[in-house]
């Protein structure tokens, strides 16, 4: 094993005597601990495996002499969601005593320090159905104005958290009323802002506050997220929102230690890295465990601390605001110092990086699936992998070369399939079927410089047969730079049909990406309007191999529904995305580049009307059109001091 030291940032990673122990059973030299007790990130997959969970075994459970009398009381026993986790008495948060009521100042829950910040935390435990009246009284008390919520109601069929908040409306949880009004449900978290106020004594009643709870459902029943991305966000997204002013952050998952821990961790650590350039990972679990018992639970949540650390330095805060697009375009157009690249170049080449998990791709490499790849390089992982049900009394044919993939508001959004083989057309049809697509997405020509690209899986005219599927044409029409065809799609078998809309999009050259981004915003725009119509199921994208342009497509529709709810943008980390769920998803720099100058000129569509005064347009003096063409108040604020277009130019430009 070769270790380096870091140029720019280290990790400490623990002292002399805990990594003498730990090197000797991996028979690391003692010349090695002498020189290095700090580590650099780019060493970090090599300690990963090899150290991390050791390290996170030699932890002390508590490096101080601590007692829980107040939870172990039998009073308080019922309150406890868990036997095992129970506040210590000199960091447990002490509600106001209800008068009359014995022992009404205990809830499960702990101050925990952050980097630099005293009782930046609350680590709770998820509330408990007799124990949320308690729980909001300790968000009033404590002045919170953030919830930090890291566990779903139910998991694996087993109760994790009461659900403490109202679905709409208003409830009211002992003295205090809550009313929900807001909520935003993306891919990794959903975004609930509550008004909370206490009732009761009219002559004395406090005003009332904002509440917002971000609440990460990302988290799998088992284990840890597959990538820290999504947490990084989160994170992102909850350090933005708090308010200075505002009391203590409330996290809670069930038992208020595991995935609450994990969070505490990272947060602080990326505080730590961006002061000091360095981080202590072990040195800080060890003290906040002295706060509240088991924080960190796992080996699992501990290496996912270190892969969220690594993941910030080696590509940092790759997101955008829309009205700083065109400075960075120009910036990355510059060529790196001590490089042959410029910063676009070298932002792919870290993208083409990323190892591909060729022995997560075990269902495609069956000898009896080989045939149905169109591409031996572009296999389906099997985490994500389309599932189609087994023929009755044939193996191997649920395979169907497809990957689901995630937008930018739910999981499985789309279908990233290769074009049909002429033996695959009745198993894709049986994908389509099976998943309830309504939309696909057809981004390649049948045929394109002499080579068959994409077998035709659907009829010219009249109707054909795959199997139990039967497609039927029932209408064609040439848009500007697609065909729409509504197909009639009916299984004999169930005796049931649905209405199946095409989109083959003609504006993709044989060779290299298209002159300009009009077609592509008008396709998605196309797309997203049928998918409002039809449901949520996924939309079906596919060009040749189910890569290339296909992850253009993905990535642009993401990218785009973010810009017009957010005005934030984030290619790079889209695009990693889409490459960790399947492989070489935007597979050159000419498609990578293609993304970014349709998000540019999709934003100047908006620049070339920028004579407008967002106050008119509050104020109703100005005529709004469609609203499904028009970004919302917030994104056209960031963008600019514009906000309406004439509908012959808004059509082709807006989703």
């Amino acid at each position: 094993m070769l270790i380096s030291q870091c140029e720019v940032i280290v990790i400490i990673i623990a002292d002399s005597s805990v990594l003498k122990t730990v090197f000797k059973s991996l028979d690391v030299t003692t010349s090695v601990l002498h020189h290095f007790s700090v580590w650099s990130c780019r060493n970090l997959k090599i300690l990963e495996k090899d150290i991390l969970s050791f390290l996170f075994q030699a932890l002390p459970a508590c490096p101080i002499q601590a007692t829980c009398e107040a939870a172990s009381k039998e009073e308080n026993k019922e309150k406890n969601r868990y036997v095992n986790i129970l506040p210590y008495d000199h960091s447990r948060v002490h509600l106001t005593p209800v008068e009359g009521v014995p022992d009404s100042d205990y809830i499960n829950a702990s101050f925990i320090n952050g980097y630099q910040e005293k009782n930046k935390f609350i680590a709770a435990q998820g509330p408990k159905e007799e124990t949320v009246n308690d729980f909001w009284r300790m968000i009033w008390e404590q002045n919170t104005a953030t919830i930090v919520m890291v566990t779903n109601l139910k998991e694996r069929k087993e109760c994790k958290c009461a659900q403490y908040w109202p679905d709409q409306g208003c409830w009211t949880y002992g003295n205090i009323r809550v009313s929900v009004e807001d909520v935003t449900v993306l891919v990794d978290y959903t975004v609930r802002k509550f008004c909370i106020q206490q009732v009761g004594d009219m002559t004395n009643r406090k005003p009332q506050r904002l509440i917002t709870q971000f609440h990460f459902t990302s988290w799998p029943d088992f284990g840890v997220p597959f990538t820290p991305i999504g947490m990084l966000k989160f994170l992102k997204k909850v350090k933005a929102c708090n308010p200075q002013y505002a009391g203590a952050i409330v996290v809670h998952c069930s038992a208020g230690v595991g995935r609450t821990g994990t969070f505490v961790v990272i947060d602080a650590m990326l505080d730590m890295m961006h002061t000091e350039r360095k981080v202590d990972v072990y040195g800080f679990v060890s003290r906040i465990r002295a706060q509240r018992c088991q924080m960190v639970q796992t080996d699992m949540q501990y290496v996912f601390i270190y892969q969220a650390l690594l993941e910030h330095y080696l590509y940092g805060d790759t997101e955008l605001e829309v009205t700083s697009l065109e400075t960075h375009l120009q910036k990355i157009y510059n060529k790196i110092p001590g490089t042959s690249n410029n910063g676009l170049e070298e932002e792919f080449k870290k993208l083409t990086s990323i190892k591909i998990q060729n022995d997560k791709m075990r269902t495609g490499n069956l000898p009896a699936n080989m045939k149905k790849n169109r591409v031996l390089q572009i296999i389906p992982y099997e985490f994500n992998r389309v599932i189609i049900p087994v023929k009755r009394g044939e193996e191997n044919t649920d395979y169907v070369n497809a990957s689901f993939i995630d937008g930018y508001r739910q999981k499985d959004s789309y279908i990233a399939s290769q074009g049909p083989l002429l033996h695959t057309i009745e198993d894709f049809w049986r994908m389509i079927w099976e998943w309830k697509s309504c939309s696909i997405v057809m981004l390649t020509e049948l045929e394109e410089r002499g080579q068959e690209k994409c077998a035709q899986y659907w009829p010219s005219d009249g109707l054909v047969s795959y199997g139990d599927i039967t497609v039927e044409l029932k209408k064609e029409e040439e848009c500007e730079s697609y065909t729409v065809r509504d197909l009639l799609v009916t299984n004999t078998r169930e005796n049931k049909s649905r209405q199946i809309r095409q989109f083959h999009f003609h504006g993709w050259p044989e060779v290299g990406i298209p002159s300009d981004g009009k077609g592509m915003i008008s396709i998605i725009a196309a797309v997203q309007k049928q998918q409002q119509q039809s449901g949520n199921h996924p939309i079906t994208v596919h060009c040749s191999a189910g890569a290339g342009r296909t992850g253009t497509f993905c990535a642009l529709s993401t990218v785009l529904e973010r810009v017009k709810a957010e005005g934030i943008l984030d290619v790079f980390q889209t695009v990693k995305s889409l490459r960790l769920q399947r492989p070489h998803m935007v597979q050159t720099l000419e498609q990578y580049e293609f993304c970014y100058k349709v998000v540019q000129e999709y934003i100047d569509a908006f620049s070339d009307y920028a004579n407008f005064n967002l106050a008119y347009l509050k104020a109703g003096m100005l005529e709004v059109l469609d609203s499904n063409l028009v970004p919302s108040l917030t994104c056209l604020t960031k963008v600019s001091n514009f906000c309406v277009l004439k509908k012959v130019d808004v059509h082709l430009f807006l989703i």
